[in-house]
């Protein structure tokens, strides 16, 4: 089974009002040390990878050095990756960077544009503007990347239907292959959360978002960009390798605050404390915050909620193989209400029922779907 490796970089030039990962203001001291922890760590790990992913936080924010520091440190366990992204900001990323990302083996950059409006950007608390996305597409190509991912995230409140199909236009007028789309979430204790409960901010209606998604799974797929996950779409073959092992639900490891391991059937969470992170791995601590053991039932039904994601489904067959489980019987009464709303369905072969996989509507209510199997 392939094992994937992913790599946080917490820092960023400025915090967005939606964002609820783990970051810290860019700080030159904690960037330094931090890096000399975690290139120690790379140096002790002991399997090779078939994905490597560096993400942030802003990965970019990092100068020509540091970035070095940590890429070539990966060298001795990037011999056979398939797959080898980093996220990088518009602002923050150059030519310079470029050609040096190219030149230590990274294959794929994902380009957080989030928007390709500058009112919206601003009002994301986002510090590019629609130029630099324009900028920074034009540097990945030229540098030569061939594959090559643009984030939008829809449903932000001001935005319409009219603005959002001019946005995914723009989108797939660029050199690109692979486009994911995210509706705002409204995460708890994020600055985004607080306008909203003091009614600073009215959020879209769930219908106006749904319409949004609606029409990014139409016109992306004329587009000639197929989707393969709720929330990705990509040319063919340019699926993103990394994500695709998570939710087939292969081992991962992930090194930074606040980012997890998957190994053994055992996930790990490491500590979301940057200065925690860096005291104890300089005195030779560990900075595991949380382990949870997960039962064999826990780890079927938690396969389920992921896979379930995909726009292959869940096959029956592949998953008793795996679990010794028998799909229907486990997940029975989950199954009758989700099939009821159809948000579901099966798969046959024969007249026999070899699979499932959300219907349309189900994507939109993806998460509904999701949590009822666990």
């Amino acid at each position: 089974m392939s094992m994937s490796l992913y790599i946080h970089i917490p820092f960023c030039r400025k915090k967005c009002v939606y964002c609820d990962f783990y970051s810290v203001k860019y700080d030159r001291n904690l960037v330094c040390a931090y890096v000399d922890v975690l290139c120690r760590q790379i140096e002790v790990l002991d399997d090779n990878f078939s994905t490597v992913f560096i993400g942030g936080g802003t990965p970019t924010v990092l100068d020509v050095r540091l970035l070095k520091k940590i890429l070539i440190k990966l060298h001795r366990v990037s011999k056979d990756v398939s797959e080898f992204t980093i996220e990088v900001n518009p602002e923050s990323f150059t030519r310079e960077k470029a050609d040096l990302l190219i030149s230590e083996g990274v294959n794929r950059i994902s380009i957080g544009g989030q928007s390709l409006y500058d009112k919206k950007l601003r009002r994301l608390g986002r510090v590019h503007s629609v130029n630099d996305v324009d900028r920074a597409v034009t540097i990945a190509v030229s540098a030569g990347f061939k594959n090559i991912n643009l984030d939008l995230i829809f449903g932000v409140w001001g935005q319409n239907l009219d603005m959002w199909k001019k946005e995914l236009n723009r989108a797939v007028r660029y050199p690109i292959t692979h486009i994911s789309v995210y509706a705002l979430t409204i995460e708890t204790n994020t600055p985004l959360d607080i306008a909203v409960k003091r009614k600073q901010i009215i959020p879209l209606s769930e219908d106006i978002t749904a319409n949004m998604y609606g029409v990014a799974m139409e016109y992306l797929k004329k587009k000639g960009f197929y989707q393969y996950e709720v929330s990705n779409y990509s040319k063919k073959g340019y699926e993103c390798k990394h994500n695709l092992s998570y939710w087939n639900y292969n081992e991962y490891i992930g090194l930074g605050p606040s980012a997890v391991s998957f190994k053994g059937g055992v996930r790990e969470k490491n500590v979301n404390n940057l200065e925690n992170y860096i005291k104890n791995l300089g005195n030779k601590k560990g900075v595991v915050d949380s382990t949870e053991s997960l039962s064999p039932v826990a780890l079927a039904k938690e396969f389920a909620a992921i896979k379930i994601r995909t726009k292959d489904g869940i096959n029956f067959g592949d998953f008793r193989e795996r679990f010794g489980l028998d799909f229907l019987t486990l997940e029975s009464e989950a199954l009758t209400e989700l099939y009821r709303e159809k948000l579901l369905k099966y798969r046959m072969k024969n007249k026999v029922k070899i699979g499932l996989y959300l219907t349309k509507r189900g994507f939109l209510f993806c998460d509904t779907v999701s949590s009822s199997f666990v």
